[in-house]
C-alpha cells in the first residue's frame, strides 16, 4: 500500500535551530522525493571533483608548472560539478567551498648533486601573493633515480576572484626531469570540495 502525504512545509517541533528533522527513520533507501522539489539547508555531499595532469615531460624547474596541462581524459574518468580552469598554471575554482587539493609529482633524478627535489603546493588569497601551503620533499645522493612525492592541503575558497592555487617544481641544481604522460596519470592534481566555506 502507498500513502501520500502533501504539505506545504515540514519543520521540527522545536523553534530550536539545532533540532533535526529525520525524515525516512533508519530505512532511508526506500525515501524518494518528486522531481522538481526545492530543498534548503540540507547538505548536499560533494559537488567538485576534478583531475588534472602533466601531459608531457619536461627538464629543469617550473614556478609554476605553467603549459602542458590537460583535464585527464581516459575514456573511463569522470569528474563532478563544472570541474577547475587554468591559465598559464594558475588553477580558478568553479564555487567557494573547502577544498582539498593534492599533488602528486613523478621526477627523474639526472645527476646525483641534485640531491633534493619540492613539489610545492601555493595559494593566493588576493590574486597577487602566493605562499607556500604544502610541500613534498625527496632527498638523495643517487643518479638516474625515478620517484614520486605528494603532498595535499585544505583550502578555503571564500572568492573565487582572489583565491587561486598552482604547483611549483624545484630543485637545488636544477637538472631533474619532471615526467608528465597525455595517457596516465603521473605527475597530477586532484581538487575535491567537500563542503561550504
Amino acid at each position: 500500500m502507498t500513502s501520500i502525504l502533501e504539505v506545504e512545509q515540514l519543520d521540527t517541533l522545536s523553534s530550536n535551530a539545532s533540532s533535526t528533522l529525520t525524515i525516512g527513520g533508519t530505512n532511508t533507501s526506500n525515501v524518494t522525493f518528486k522531481s522538481g522539489v526545492n530543498f534548503s539547508g540540507i547538505i548536499q555531499g560533494i559537488t567538485e571533483a576534478d583531475q588534472w595532469r602533466l601531459n608531457t615531460s619536461f627538464s629543469g624547474d617550473a614556478t609554476p608548472i605553467a603549459s602542458n596541462l590537460e583535464r585527464v581524459d581516459n575514456a573511463s574518468f569522470g569528474y563532478i560539478g563544472t570541474g577547475m580552469s587554468q591559465s598559464s598554471g594558475i588553477f580558478t575554482f568553479p564555487s567557494t567551498g573547502i577544498y582539498k587539493i593534492d599533488f602528486f609529482l613523478q621526477v627523474q633524478r639526472n645527476v646525483a648533486d641534485d640531491s633534493q627535489i619540492f613539489g610545492e603546493i601555493l595559494v593566493t588569497t588576493d590574486n597577487s601573493s602566493y605562499t607556500a601551503a604544502a610541500y613534498a620533499l625527496y632527498g638523495s645522493n643517487y643518479a638516474n633515480q625515478r620517484l614520486t612525492v605528494a603532498t595535499s592541503y585544505f583550502f578555503d575558497v571564500t572568492n573565487t576572484s582572489t583565491h587561486k592555487v598552482r604547483f611549483d617544481v624545484t630543485s637545488n641544481a636544477g637538472n631533474n626531469t619532471v615526467v608528465g604522460n597525455t595517457d596516465i596519470n603521473q605527475t597530477f592534481m586532484n581538487f575535491i570540495r567537500l563542503g561550504d566555506t
